[in-house]
């Protein structure tokens, strides 16, 4: 499959990014991390391999146990948000070590960061809801994310049920997605690079270590059934947290769908507004979520400047929402997380509709 071409990029993407450089220069900042997400990096880690140590080695009441393995798959998926997210994207520190240290973070948990650039980072930052290339829209056939995938009769209920498929996202992707990747070499109908020996090594190594660290090691301390249970409860509260925010940025209500033409397989608006349109932030006013979710509240500034670390976000707002009353460009934006939810799920039913 070809990738699809955009319009020529016109005085907008221009004149935006003139207007952050203009910031940058003004404020004398760098755009990457700074102090505080060092500080929420390690704060987030150490409290991720402090639970994990008291619930392999000093094996809790079994009501303590599963709170805790709640709370570690809470951490894993904040740490994923804030630490991995920014060092898979090159925007957690100037250091180019010290971001792919940030974004083996996901290795250790059994995700491949080498599968995440290419599915996250080249494909669907690009193609942002451009159906047929964009994979996050592929959860065929249990969910019909897009108004151009075939519709079943299950999808009719799919506003009810979906919270169940989010749960098991993180089971389905370290366990079956990414050897699926890795084996097809491709992500949905896009091809993928190939690999290197060292990306091999990476790529088995750590999923070795994953099942040492995360399966092997706590049936042998605590035995299968207590790990089974605390691995599912773990597991599904990452997943679910992962899923719902990544699907509030984009599966919502007010956010376009692409399909290229057919013949020319071009897309009629340049990238950045196009990314404007398929994209939309949540709770932006919230500095508790923002920090949980890593500002990926801030989504459409994410996804027009991906490799600006996170705790940029709400200045480049101002810039951007700004310049979007300028041109006359609608900008998505939910003033809430009840709200984002509640389009969602009207999103959800309403594609399950006839």
């Amino acid at each position: 499959m070809q990738a699809p071409k955009f319009a020529a990029s016109r005085s907008f993407h221009q004149e935006l990014k003139r207007r952050t450089n203009a910031y940058f220069a003004e404020a004398g900042t760098a755009p990457t991390g700074n102090k505080s997400l060092y500080f929420k990096a390690i704060l987030l880690t150490a409290s991720f391999v402090a639970v994990y140590l008291h619930l392999v080695f000093l094996t809790p009441p079994t009501w303590v146990a599963i709170l805790e393995c709640a709370l570690l798959g809470g951490i894993g998926a904040a740490i994923g948000f804030n630490v991995m997210h920014d060092g898979a994207h090159g925007s957690f520190s100037k250091s180019k070590w010290l971001n792919q240290f940030a974004a083996f973070t996901l290795n250790v948990m059994g995700g491949s960061s080498f599968m995440w650039n290419a599915k996250h980072n080249l494909i669907h930052h690009m193609y942002t809801n451009v159906e047929g290339v964009d994979d996050d829209l592929n959860a065929q056939p249990w969910l019909r994310l897009s108004p151009d995938q075939p519709r079943r009769m299950l999808h009719r209920f799919q506003h009810l049920y979906f919270w169940f498929f989010y749960a098991l996202l993180f089971i389905a992707w370290i366990f079956y997605m990414d050897y699926q990747k890795y084996f097809q070499r491709k992500i949905g109908e896009m091809p993928i690079k190939k690999m290197t020996a060292t990306d091999e090594g990476v790529f088995w190594g750590f999923k070795v270590l994953h099942l040492g660290l995360f399966v092997a090691l706590p049936i042998y301390m605590v035995g299968f059934l207590p790990w089974l249970i605390g691995f599912v409860v773990f597991a599904c509260v990452a997943g679910f947290s992962l899923s719902i925010v990544f699907q509030l940025a984009h599966t919502v209500e007010h956010t376009s769908f692409v399909v290229p033409h057919a013949t020319t397989n071009k897309i009629e608006d340049e990238w950045a507004i196009h990314q404007i349109k398929t994209t939309a932030n949540f709770a932006t006013d919230s500095k508790i979520i923002s920090w949980l979710v890593g500002g990926l509240n801030f989504q459409v500034e994410h996804h027009l400047f991906p490799t600006i670390s996170h705790v940029h976000y709400p200045a480049l707002n101002k810039i951007l929402r700004q310049m979007c009353l300028e041109f006359g460009i609608e900008y998505n934006e939910y003033p809430n997380m009840r709200y984002a939810v509640a389009s969602h799920v009207a999103h959800l039913r309403q594609l399950g509709r006839r």
